[in-house]
């Protein structure tokens, strides 16, 4: 099987390079892959004792943050290395402040080609998050003595190990994995029913991440002027379906201020066509545009979706309409903030907790959902929107500090 693992890394390695050549993300990775040998050269020592997160986008890095942060804290003479494998996650991080003394794309899982790359460095501690695994990347680190850890593991039934051909892939995380941290019992019952043993259920470490978002400043500025008192519904990594929904909710609703933050800022032509008479928020250090009385307002910046939750007394998380995934919901229940989302979302088990808590809905489709923000906007229905909002920071609330937990764990 190994043997078998090894001919599929060839023909990913193979088809990304050309299917790089009319994909412009692709290409990024691809290029990225090129030159992430020299960046550990260029900043590492081979003495240098190592602490290493693999994340596979930029969710999997922010659920990673909060140990990645504790583990600089116990070891402040460690360097830390961060890959990622998806060129959305690298691009996002790169360009933020960060702890990482390197930060590059994961090489291609070629024995030659991940050899070269490990032997540059001392990796002490390495963990990757939620589920993304590499065989040859494992066995090369366990045979160097690197303690091994998944954070915030999350199994589900239609994995390749749960497959008549999954020994092989399973046999390989028994040998190679010190500890699995999983984010929820089902998770761990099914990990344990093929022999991964070294278990436990320390939940989501995205909780603790978003927790921490209510200690920052939050301040965006000229959003209090766009709002001016009215109820904020916040569109937060949008696509078509929440669009649409905007423009339902917008139409119908005049006394509603709507921010849109889209999924990739190639969305915003579209919204300027969409919405003609909206602001963008690259506008509005102009007085005039601050004070008009626009109704919508498009971000075409990023990095500043969080922290615009916390001036929503609603949210609309993107994705969930459809089969891209759904999009980070508790970074707007952190902030007491009901969330609206479509039902796509059966890898986001945070997702049914907050419909259970009923800090939370999930819609079939935009028009159904559309219904459901002008209730809950409607001046007659503040008493159910402060029911919600109490009940999706409580959600929030009530989990456990799964970091810790983790950290107890590793340097026991």
């Amino acid at each position: 099987m190994g043997f078998l693992y090894n001919i599929l890394i060839s023909l990913l390695t193979f088809g990304m390079n050309v299917f790089s050549l009319i994909n412009d993300k692709t290409k990024k990775g691809v290029e990225g892959r090129g030159q992430s040998l020299d960046k550990v050269k260029s900043a590492l020592l081979k003495t240098d004792k190592v602490i290493w997160m693999h994340a596979a986008s930029l969710g999997e890095y922010e659920q990673g943050l909060p140990v990645l942060e504790q583990l600089k804290k116990n070891f402040p003479g460690h360097k830390i290395l961060v890959t990622f494998f998806s060129p959305s996650g690298y691009e996002n991080v790169i360009k933020k402040k960060h702890i990482a003394d390197v930060i590059c794309y994961l090489p291609f899982d070629k024995k030659s080609i991940i050899n070269e790359f490990v032997a540059q460095f001392d990796a002490e501690l390495f963990f990757t998050v939620k589920y993304d695994y590499w065989y040859n990347l494992l066995s090369t680190l366990k045979n160097r003595g690197t303690k091994i850890y998944v954070i915030s593991a999350l199994f589900y039934e239609r994995q390749s190990f749960f497959t008549s051909y999954g020994k092989w892939f399973v046999k390989q995380l028994q040998k190679n994995v010190d500890w699995f941290f999983h984010q929820t019992q089902f998770s761990l019952a099914l990990a344990k029913s093929v022999g991964l043993l070294q278990s436990s259920v320390t939940g989501d470490t995205r909780f603790d991440r978003v927790k921490q978002l209510r200690e920052r400043d939050n301040h965006v500025d000229y959003i209090m002027d766009f709002k001016k008192g009215h109820k904020v519904v916040v569109f937060g990594s949008s696509w078509q379906a929440e669009e649409k929904l905007a423009e339902v909710v917008s139409r119908k609703n005049r006394m509603v201020k709507i921010i849109i933050a889209p999924h990739d800022l190639k969305r915003v032509e579209h919204l300027k066509n969409l919405f003609p008479d909206a602001l963008l928020y690259s506008q509005m250090k102009s007085s005039q545009l601050v004070n008009s009385d626009a109704q919508i307002l498009i971000i075409d910046s990023i990095g500043l979706l969080s922290k615009l939750y916390s001036y929503a007394d609603v949210a609309v998380v993107g994705g969930g309409f459809h089969v891209a995934g759904l999009h980070n919901i508790l970074e707007a229940a952190t902030f007491g903030v009901p969330v609206v989302f479509g039902d796509h979302y059966k890898k986001n088990p945070e997702a049914d907790g907050l419909i259970a808590a009923d800090g939370g809905r999930a819609f079939k489709d935009e028009y159904e959902a559309s219904e459901f923000v002008l209730f809950v906007t409607n001046e007659d229905n503040q008493e159910e929107l402060e029911t919600m909002s109490e009940n999706a920071k409580n959600f929030i609330d009530s989990k456990p500090n799964s970091t810790a937990m983790i950290l107890d764990k590793i340097l026991s």
